[in-house]
């Protein structure tokens, strides 16, 4: 008898360890990466974070170019992707807009990466 011979053979999947817990369904993890995709520029986290940070979590995009050093086109750019991202809303007053949390909005990414941490 040769060494192969003794081997045991095991069926093609066998050797994986079975799925016990829900995974993401492609629509969850095409809407996730998005998700994470706008928190992943410094620039957009810090925006994030003033705004939190704000007093009624709400913010002037004219009170948000300064701290980020940056144009307001281009603060406003990041701040659209914040917003389609369903990070922010955005309310218009006058010629300013107003840029707000959405309630439990990060609460998604904390619990997916709970999950993947268990």
């Amino acid at each position: 008898m040769s060494t192969l011979e003794a081997l045991p053979i095991t069926p093609v999947g066998a050797c994986c360890t079975p799925v016990t817990k829900d995974v993401l369904s492609l629509a969850d993890a095409e809407a996730m990466a998005v998700a994470f995709k706008a928190l992943s520029d410094p620039t957009r986290l810090r925006l994030l974070s003033i705004v939190a940070a704000s007093d009624g979590d709400e913010a002037c995009v004219c009170d948000l170019t300064e701290p980020i050093g940056l144009s307001q086109p281009t603060v406003s750019h990041h701040l659209k992707i914040l917003m389609d991202a369903g990070y922010l809303t955005r309310s218009k007053r006058g010629t300013w807009a107003y840029y707000k949390l959405v309630p439990g909005s990060l609460d998604r990414v904390s619990a997916l990466l709970a999950t993947a941490a268990a």
